[in-house]
């Protein structure tokens, strides 16, 4: 029975993460819809510190979309273990970059395609080697662990980073570097996590009738929690603004990513028992994921697809073997050598026509 059970949550959890993957994908595209009609009527952009976004409604479209994704991903711990939600975070990606080839005119060629098997692949590793976290059930466990100097360091880090990209690099910055307002979002997103965890538990604790409300962490965490997401909200949507769609999301995820792995394995010290191979193999799918990304938006503006693969190697194999081969194998094809033949004087420059060639010959 117990088996059972444990199937049945596995499931449920299985499908509030890739849901949530799916609303939070699709956030980016409202959002940033919304920030495109702005622009149009000529308010104020958020990337130069406007708000005139909070009066759009695909942009509260985008901002709910995102908060149904956050629950249903929030839901999903409850039922799933962390190492198959966390992962299941580059699908965001996917779906963002998708609909944004419908939705946005932004174009998904044949790398993003192969980038997006990647991010699928890499996911599905680090589902099966990715670290389990410590179990912590109760406030006070929850308290000890935020108490713990490593993780006190960490969040002063964080803290003080934020506060240097924000006050000083970002005013400089920020308008031509992706990285400035990304790695804001990013490094605070690995705190409003630990969060959003302390807070499960005092849920969990509330229905299970135990006094939450009187403790002190409970109060420390919900403010904590509206700071954290407030900063991320305010400089993702400058980062949307200014830049395009398809290189914030995947460029978001990886640092994102990264931040939370890290914060986690500080504050879980969720990597002390995880054997060689699964250590090989959390690293390894992260990376692959990585790379799945680099190749869905580094070459977004290449116009490459399967129909362009046989010209390509056709054109590669010329120019490494010279016109004259390529001339001869038309000649000695009597159904094909006109059309060979047009094809190579066309791609002879000027001077090559006045001096001569074999193939004006």
């Amino acid at each position: 029975m117990s088996q059972t059970r444990g199937r049945y949550d596995f499931c449920i959890g299985l499908v509030l993460a890739m849901s949530s993957s799916i609303f939070i994908g699709g956030s980016f595209i409202l959002k940033k819809k919304g920030l495109l009609r702005l622009a149009r009527k000529g308010s104020m952009r958020a990337g130069q510190g406007g708000h005139a976004y909070l009066k759009e409604w695909l942009w509260w479209a985008g901002l709910l979309s995102m908060g149904a994704g956050e629950v249903a991903n929030f839901a999903a711990y409850a039922f799933a273990p962390a190492t198959l939600v966390t992962p299941l975070g580059a699908l965001s990606v996917l779906v963002s970059a998708i609909l944004s080839s419908f939705f946005l005119n932004e174009k998904l060629n044949l790398h993003g395609k192969i980038g997006c098997l990647l991010s699928i692949l890499g996911s599905t590793v680090m589902v099966i080697h990715a670290p389990q976290e410590e179990e912590v059930e109760t406030l006070n466990e929850m308290s000890h662990k935020l108490g713990d100097p490593g993780f006190v360091v960490f969040a002063t880090l964080v803290v003080i980073v934020s506060l240097i990209l924000i006050f000083v690099v970002g005013p400089r910055h920020g308008q031509t570097n992706i990285l400035v307002y990304i790695t804001i979002c990013s490094v605070i997103g690995a705190l409003s996590v630990s969060c959003v965890k302390g807070l499960g538990i005092a849920i969990k604790e509330f229905f299970a009738g135990k006094p939450v409300l009187k403790h002190p962490l409970s109060w420390i965490l919900v403010p904590s929690l509206v700071v954290c997401v407030s900063t991320q909200i305010n400089y993702l949507n400058r980062a949307l603004d200014i830049f395009n769609t398809s290189i914030v999301t995947p460029i978001y995820y990886v640092i994102f990513t990264t931040s939370v792995l890290t914060c986690s394995a500080i504050l879980f010290k969720e990597w002390q028992h995880m054997a060689a191979d699964d250590i090989i193999g959390t690293f390894s799918g992260f990376l692959t994921i990585i790379v799945g990304i680099f190749l869905l938006h580094a070459f977004k503006d290449v116009n490459f697809t399967l129909a362009n693969l046989p010209l390509s190697l056709r054109k590669d194999d010329r120019a490494a073997n010279g016109t004259l081969l390529s001339t001869y194998d038309c000649l000695n094809h009597d159904e094909e050598s006109s059309a060979c033949l047009g094809e190579i004087q066309s791609t002879e420059s000027p001077a090559a026509r006045r001096n001569g060639s074999l193939s004006a010959f």
